[in-house]
């Protein structure tokens, strides 16, 4: 287990659509990044809460890019935290996979050139996936929080934070709509990382914008 700290600086009420969610900024003994956890309800000394560990994307998260599903699942994540009444999201401020933005747009070219974002990554002189998720465990443990069921299409993370001591107790998965845009992007994830994603037989339907786009059958 890693000696890496965290200190919790401080902590606001944000109130979202989602609920009355608690923002908690936090500095570590690893880097100068901002990572922030928010948490709706009752968390200290839980059991089995609902943990979504988010590593940051500007372009999904923000600019709601159809590349990756990494906005899509945020955004399902808040929900089912809502839907349950308690829940924490850790946002880790790790781009592109650890890779940083700049970074990820050059990835973003060489895929548009006919490579996966798992070679885009090797090409730039990275690895597949650069993310670290001690930070992530000890927000965990500060926050109180005694076991977890993770939102998560990938077992790497699960064996990461119960490398660090983190009890998972359960996985939750996030299942997000296939597009064009993103097909060979999950594809990838699938095939070369190791995440488990349900990629069978899908129709296409109209979209609101009037294209014709994929989504899963089940």
């Amino acid at each position: 287990m890693s000696k890496l700290s965290v200190t919790r600086l401080t902590s606001a009420r944000i109130p979202t659509e989602y609920g009355e969610l608690q923002l908690c900024y936090y500095a570590n003994t690893a880097d100068h990044k901002d990572h922030l956890a928010f948490y709706l309800g009752n968390i200290n000394q839980a059991e089995d809460v609902l943990v979504r560990v988010h590593s940051e994307c500007f372009t999904g998260d923000v600019m709601k890019s159809r590349r990756c599903d990494c906005g899509e699942q945020l955004d399902r994540s808040l929900q089912l935290i809502s839907n349950e009444g308690r829940g924490v999201v850790i946002y880790l401020r790790q781009e592109g996979r650890g890779i940083g933005l700049l970074q990820k747009i050059k990835s973003y070219n060489l895929q548009d050139a006919g490579h996966d974002t798992v070679d885009a990554n090797l090409m730039l002189g990275h690895l597949a996936d650069e993310r670290d998720y001690t930070v992530a465990a000890r927000i965990l443990e500060d926050l109180g929080v005694k076991s977890i069921r993770l939102m998560t299409n990938n077992p790497d993370k699960i064996n990461a934070l119960e490398d660090e001591g983190i009890k998972v107790n359960g996985r939750v998965e996030l299942e997000c709509a296939i597009t064009p845009d993103n097909e060979r992007y999950l594809t990838t994830k699938a095939e070369r990382m190791n995440h488990i994603l349900k990629l069978g037989n899908y129709v296409p339907v109209l979209s609101v914008s009037g294209k014709h786009e994929p989504q899963p059958t089940d």
